[in-house]
């Protein structure tokens, strides 16, 4: 009997798998940014085996190659020390993975548990306390905020996950807010506190599992303006420090040799462009998907 049950368990599981996938796969620009996003992913994590250049991301000089257009050599062109753009580029993708995935795994438990606690203690003065301090956060624009703290701190990679986690949890306590103070009104919630469960109980197993999907829709959603927000500070040089390639410094620095050598600024600009659309374009897919589904 265990056994039956768990294998119509299994079953059940798989068929809601294939459900989802099939309302996620009607929308073709979803599949566009699913495409999209895992040619980044699979660009960051293999970097050193799909760049032509690896050692070009690194302290490397060849003046004799600089600032050539994209040929067959160098499909994007090189830099004025003769580096190859494409090879930095997809180094840079990997530091900007890196900043999503750190901003991301420190926002969301921190922004999600004071969201949960607040809405479910709601017209309390701990609920009073905890929303007056996220509006704080939340009336100065993230990137202004981000700036301030990256300024007064050593310019690299860990400073600038710190300053956008500084200005990111917020938005993900108004969210959670939102919904766990609407849940805690629902009906098995208040079954649950009658037959004496406790807060953490009520707050971790019966309204945290119906925040899940949008939760989860933001955050797809967020690591494209993650890695947006990475490049505007490693563009005014509060990011990762050279050698390292970092997409916004390598815009930055090809500005200067615009419009004659426009590659050297193009392509960075382009690469920025295109992983934050796939990403915006693949969480709008499971959005559209979940909401669907709710429906």
């Amino acid at each position: 009997m265990k056994n039956d049950t768990a294998l119509l368990s299994r079953q059940t599981r798989w068929e809601g798998v294939r459900r989802s996938w099939y309302k996620f796969s009607r929308s073709k620009v979803a599949i566009v940014g699913l495409v999209v996003a895992l040619v980044t992913i699979a660009a960051g994590v293999f970097a050193p085996f799909v760049a032509p250049y690896p050692q070009h991301a690194r302290a490397f000089v060849d003046y004799a190659n600089a600032m050539r257009p994209p040929c067959s050599e160098y499909l994007l062109g090189s830099d004025p020390s003769g580096r190859d753009i494409l090879s930095r580029i997809i180094f840079a993708i990997r530091g900007a993975l890196k900043m999503s995935v750190g901003v991301l795994s420190a926002v969301v438990p921190l922004g999600v548990i004071v969201g949960l606690v607040a809405g479910y203690h709601r017209g309390t003065r701990l609920e009073a306390v905890i929303m007056r301090i996220t509006d704080v956060f939340l009336a100065v624009p993230p990137l202004l905020l981000a700036l301030a703290i990256s300024s007064v701190l050593k310019p690299n990679l860990f400073n600038a996950m710190m300053a956008v986690s500084v200005s990111w949890w917020p938005w993900y306590t108004r969210l959670v807010y939102s919904m766990a103070s609407s849940i805690r009104n629902e009906f098995y919630v208040q079954a649950a506190e009658l037959v004496g469960a406790s807060k953490t109980h009520i707050i971790f197993r019966e309204i945290l599992p119906n925040c899940l999907p949008p939760i989860f829709t933001k955050m797809t959603l967020d690591v494209g303006f993650v890695i947006l927000l990475g490049a505007s500070l490693s563009f005014v040089g509060l990011g990762e420090q050279p050698p390292v390639p970092a997409l916004g410094t390598m815009v930055a620095d090809g500005a200067k040799y615009m419009p004659e050598q426009w590659w050297v600024s193009v392509f960075p600009g382009l690469a920025i462009m295109v992983i934050v659309l796939g990403f915006n374009l693949l969480g709008d897919g499971i959005r559209d998907m979940m909401s669907t589904e709710e429906a």
